[in-house]
């Protein structure tokens, strides 16, 4: 198993990263999601099940008021302010978990921030909203920039590249030079290819077998495969059999050291195959109450 560490600032903390994968815990307050839709789409369902994330061991909840499955449509500014928001300011009061939140508008990256969230995930890679790019800079958050081709209503029709893999990285490189430009500091940005999002199913298979590629861009990685159609295609299980598919594909990145973040909607199973995985390969010691990552919170301002 490749030993890679990164250092990643969101806002006033800094989380090590390495040599054990991180595990980013989904909450989807959405009646929606492919996976999960209407499960926790009410504040008190999604508090109570971000709360059991953490208690299987997630590292990074991952809130959500917006559906970005193929074919989704947007929801209006003031839904998913109320959807998120309470979730986001409960969650952040209660625990000390870093908490990120899936969102392509600017407003709603600032009210999380405010309400305690320090990670934003933009499917859009900061070109869906002129501003997100100044909240990011203000708050100085964490932020994880995705390919996608096209939009969730449009990405799944017929897309097409030169390279899929060279592509990528060629967005990623566009990408950091315009964070550089606009001021935004490399350590708070981890990329995530998009596995799924605008890509057929040969495409995602040849992304997963050659994702190493992208650590010489030398932020970390974020890999979210949990339970999407890829794995269906090839196990032929329904959504909520697809933990082990998942798993498997999460284990393999690992492996490689292609990804240091894993984002799951399984978290209890990711987290035995990603502590097996350490214990096979000698990384650190384990113990009974699996350590978290350094949160050095400290030595940043936000």
């Amino acid at each position: 198993m490749t030993t890679i560490t990164h250092r990643w600032r969101c806002r006033d903390r800094f989380i090590e990263i390495g040599p054990r994968a991180l595990i980013m815990g989904i909450v989807n307050v959405t009646p929606d999601s492919f996976s999960d839709g209407g499960q926790h789409d009410s504040s008190a369902k999604a508090i109570e099940h971000g709360l059991r994330l953490i208690s299987d061991g997630a590292d990074i909840l991952d809130i959500g008021g917006e559906s970005s499955r193929p074919g989704a449509t947007s929801v209006s500014l003031d839904e998913e302010l109320n959807r998120v928001i309470p979730v986001v300011r409960e969650l952040a009061r209660v625990t000390n978990m870093p908490i990120s939140v899936d969102t392509v508008k600017a407003p709603v990256a600032r009210a999380a921030l405010e309400a305690g969230a320090c990670i934003i995930n933009d499917i859009t890679a900061l070109q869906g909203d002129a501003d997100m790019v100044n909240v990011v800079r203000e708050f100085n958050a964490g932020i994880v920039l995705m390919h996608m081709q096209g939009t969730p209503t449009t990405m799944q029709v017929n897309p097409t590249y030169t390279d899929v893999v060279q592509d990528i990285a060629a967005f990623f490189e566009e990408r950091l030079a315009f964070t550089d430009q606009h001021g935004i500091d490399r350590e708070t940005i981890a990329l995530d290819p998009g596995v799924g999002f605008g890509k057929t199913q040969e495409h995602n298979l040849d992304i997963l077998r050659k994702m190493e590629c992208y650590q010489r861009l030398g932020r970390p990685v974020c890999l979210g495969v949990s339970r999407k159609g890829l794995i269906g295609l090839i196990i032929n299980r329904p959504r909520h059999q697809r933990a082990v598919g998942s798993v498997a594909i999460a284990a393999f990145a690992i492996v490689k050291g292609s990804a240091q973040m894993i984002r799951v909607h399984d978290v209890a199973e990711h987290r035995d195959a990603v502590l097996m995985l350490e214990a096979l390969g000698n990384l650190q010691s384990i113990d009974s109450h699996h350590p978290r990552p350094t949160l050095n919170e400290n030595h940043a301002k936000p």
